[in-house]
């Protein structure tokens, strides 16, 4: 499947699971909106679904054309650019630190096969990547930062996951051209629908929920030291699933991210 057809695949039936699941709370939320006539929270959530869509595009398009090492260690530097541009002390600075080093050691030391593209995306080329590939996850990495801003501000203004249901339909919807054109008929095969819902349950409903409980709980900045853990469980699913071996450098990078994380929970007030 095309990356913006499994884009759309994704969010629609994420969408529509997490409507289901919430159909009464989502009804009283969109109603309550309407009724009060909220338009500043409408705008947030709506942003909020906008910032989805870029960034399961972005990444799934930089994920077509550049291996999946170095595009996760690129999109990383959003959350990573979210906890420097809160922080106000030096410990906070040095966790932040230690984090970014560890994402360094895993991109020099990760992966280097090719990237396993369905299509070939084509385009220039920098010391071997595929430029567009890279300008993908950096995009991904600005959405990235955007959406731990955004998802922290739907917390506050929905309760339970109605802000996350609507942002996710505004995702869907905004990426259906796109995912349609992509994908054609094909989008209708019940095994693409079988393992697009998986991928949905896996990649969206499960951890956008509890990453939206989880910043209800905990600022910004450590959430976004907190998610430094996502290229080192990488290399751990990577080993555990995949057969992949670990140098020591990477082992060393796990060791980083670990601490930091660790480190920014501790001195967290």
């Amino acid at each position: 499947m095309p990356p913006a057809a499994v884009t759309a695949l994704r969010l629609w039936i994420a969408a529509l699971l997490l409507a289901v699941l919430g159909a009464r709370g989502l009804h009283r939320e969109i109603s309550g909106l309407i009724r009060r006539r909220a338009w500043a929270d409408a705008a947030v959530v709506v942003a909020f679904g906008l910032t989805l869509a870029v960034m399961n595009y972005s990444i799934y398009q930089a994920f077509a054309r550049i291996p999946l090492g170095i595009a996760v260690t690129v999109e990383f530097l959003g959350p990573l650019a979210v906890a420097v541009a809160a922080s106000r002390r030096l410990l906070d600075l040095a966790w932040v630190a230690l984090a970014g080093a560890g994402v360094a050691l895993l991109s020099r030391a990760g992966d280097t096969a090719p990237a396993a593209a369905v299509h070939d995306p084509g385009g220039a080329s920098l010391a071997g990547l595929n430029v567009a590939g890279l300008l993908f996850a950096l995009a991904a990495a600005a959405s990235w930062a955007i959406y731990i801003l955004l998802s922290a501000a739907t917390g506050r203004r929905f309760p339970g996951s109605s802000g996350l249901t609507v942002a996710m339909a505004v995702a869907a919807l905004a990426v259906t051209p796109v995912g349609v054109a992509a994908g054609g008929r094909s989008l209708l095969r019940p095994g693409v629908l079988a393992t697009g819902a998986a991928i949905a349950l896996l990649s969206s409903i499960i951890p956008y929920s509890l990453e939206l409980e989880t910043l209800r709980r905990v600022p910004a900045k450590v959430f976004g030291i907190w998610m430094s853990v996502e290229p080192a469980v990488a290399a751990l699913v990577g080993l555990v699933m995949l057969s992949q071996s670990l140098s020591l450098a990477e082992w060393a990078a796990i060791g980083c991210v670990t601490v930091a994380s660790a480190g920014a929970a501790l001195s967290a007030r």
